[in-house]
């Protein structure tokens, strides 16, 4: 029987109501004529977002401990299980197919390319240019011949092109085994594509790390789905659960692919977070000018869903650029 989120015919689709992808046509009425009659907020300095200095582990940390540093956007360094784990690998200045145009990062990587500790594992969410970056796969393939790389179905081709060796395609709940880690792929709420004819030929996702010690869910790029509490019913209770909380302006375009910062805060309750201990680190913010909210208002807007959940201060990380911290 053919999985639901699989399109007859071949390529993939959002299985749950009102969740398709927005259609090209609300592309262009949102860059053509909103933006026209309704301005975007201004945004701040590009002072205002810090880098801090990485504290990670060199080379690896402890199998009992648990660090996180942020990168940017969606790229996160873990050191757990005493893996080195990479998620979304982005160090290029542009989210786009061309180097001269196309959204420019607004804070450098917070780890120096060259100063990364080796790393055993790679995973990629979706195909998107913020996401899967050609420069950083083929820099990362070149400099850790050895890793292993996870993708959602359909990317295999793209990373093995680019010099990747240990590649393993998953779908939806597919797990596997790296070293003392338990690796899931995890539905998401999005879409794929590179250019205009490829519109969901390969797939997107989420993906949960579970050790002896630790249990990470980095949930990709992901409007708010129904799914979050069977993930954490599988593989949870999370320690940290990295949720994105950017990118959601306008709501009528956006909402079927992007969570907004209330919407992070609700898919985090629905990973039991609240009950459990988890700690919640936003990402997909303060990196890439892609949508139409200010660039500050993301953590603003955040903050303000934590705290009128009720949640606890203290499970809430807002890191800046660079940051590490350890569980």
């Amino acid at each position: 029987m053919t999985a639901p989120h699989h399109r007859p015919g071949g390529g993939f689709r959002n299985p749950w109501a009102n969740a398709a992808a927005p259609a090209f046509g609300g592309f262009l009425k949102w860059v053509l004529v909103q933006r026209i009659i309704r301005p975007r907020p201004a945004d701040p300095p590009h002072s205002a977002f810090h880098r801090l200095e990485p504290k990670f582990a060199v080379p690896r940390a402890a199998s009992d401990r648990l660090l996180v540093t942020w990168v940017g956007h969606s790229s996160f360094l873990l050191q757990v299980g005493g893996l080195n784990v990479l998620t979304d690998p982005m160090w290029s200045n542009r989210a786009s197919p061309v180097r001269f145009a196309g959204p420019r990062r607004w804070v450098a990587p917070g780890i120096d390319f060259a100063t990364l500790p080796p790393i055993d594992l790679v995973l990629l969410s979706h195909n998107h240019y913020d996401h899967l970056d050609d420069r950083t796969v083929r820099r990362l393939a070149a400099r850790e011949p050895r890793a292993t790389w996870l993708v959602p179905l359909g990317l295999g081709r793209f990373v093995r092109a680019r010099g990747a060796r240990d590649v393993w395609e998953h779908d939806w709940w597919q797990e596997t085994p790296i070293g003392p880690a338990l690796v899931a792929c995890t539905p998401a709420q999005h879409f794929s594509s590179r250019g205009l004819r490829d519109r969901g030929a390969t797939l997107w996702c989420g993906w949960a790390v579970r050790t002896n010690a630790h249990r990470v869910f980095f949930t990709g790029d992901t409007g708010y789905h129904p799914e979050f509490g069977r993930i954490a019913e599988r593989y949870g209770p999370f320690d940290v659960a990295l949720l994105p909380i950017g990118g959601y302006e306008p709501r009528w375009f956006m909402r079927p692919v992007h969570m907004n910062p209330e919407e992070a805060v609700r898919a985090f309750r629905d990973l039991g977070g609240g009950a459990h201990g988890t700690v919640m680190i936003p990402m997909h913010w303060g990196t890439f000018k892609l949508t139409d909210e200010a660039m500050d208002e993301p953590p603003i807007r955040a903050r303000v869903a934590w705290r009128e959940a009720g949640l606890a201060p203290e499970q809430f990380w807002m890191l800046a650029h660079g940051e590490t911290r350890a569980l």
